[in-house]
């Protein structure tokens, strides 16, 4: 392997271990607190300084510390590992399946 298809190995091997999505599904990595799971539409920064937005993506967030935690598979497929989330809000769709369903 290459020196740079190492590095991303070496990266994409580091996240998997530290962020297994399994135990991402109800609890905080961080604080152990509960993760609020949802759909959220993102934004990323990439090191070109460029922008590129995800929408409806499966996250958890942290209902105490805040962070958001994303799949690192659906990262690495969305060519986004080298990006930084710097905006994410729970996605139109949910609030407004949820807006439908309190009607019924």
């Amino acid at each position: 392997m290459g020196g740079k298809a190492a590095a991303d190995a070496a990266r994409r091997e580091a996240r998997g271990s530290t962020f297994p999505m399994a135990s991402l599904r109800d609890h905080c990595p961080e604080c152990t607190r509960r993760l609020v799971t949802t759909r959220f539409d993102a934004t990323f920064r990439l090191p070109d300084r460029t922008e590129r937005l995800c929408f409806g993506i499966p996250g958890g967030l942290c209902e105490d510390c805040h962070q958001l935690y994303l799949d690192p598979g659906l990262i690495e497929m969305l060519d986004l590992a080298d990006g930084r989330c710097v905006f994410a809000i729970e996605s139109d769709l949910v609030l407004q399946e949820q807006a439908w369903s309190s009607a019924d």
